[in-house]
């Protein structure tokens, strides 16, 4: 388990989360509204030398990045998906088997288009104010 203790030290766990990640491609973020997804996805494409400003893809479902070592990260807000049919129409499945990382929150809005090898980050927030993050 991963600890996220303040946001000035929030790069150091992002680090640790990416010398974890391996050949892992497909992550899915979890965590209650406010827990800090968005932000730790932030961080880790910071650390990973993305130069151009990573927001939240609440609107645009999917924002593409490119790490400092060629790799593209995608990153997908599912937040607003209601239908399968709507991730599919964005071609979902396209950047879920495109061999890049992709970084989603809210995956279980569009479940029945994840591989099986997908990883599950879980973060919570303590009531210090620290997050646990665990990667499974």
């Amino acid at each position: 388990m991963l600890k996220i203790k303040s946001l000035e030290t929030i790069n150091n766990t992002a680090q640790q989360f990416i010398d974890q990640i391996g050949n892992s491609t497909i992550f899915a973020f979890d965590g209650n509204m406010g827990a800090g997804k968005t932000t730790f996805i932030k961080s880790i494409c910071e650390v990973m030398g993305v130069k151009e400003t990573v927001n939240s893809p609440t609107f645009s479902i999917v924002n593409e990045y490119e790490a400092a070592d060629g790799r593209i990260i995608y990153h997908f807000d599912c937040y607003r998906i209601n239908k399968i049919q709507e991730a599919l129409d964005f071609g979902a499945e396209e950047y879920l088997y495109s061999g890049n990382l992709c970084f989603i929150e809210w995956a279980e809005n569009i479940a029945p288009l994840l591989p099986d090898s997908i990883v599950n980050v879980h973060i919570v927030e303590e009531e210090n104010g620290e997050r646990n993050v665990e990667v499974r």
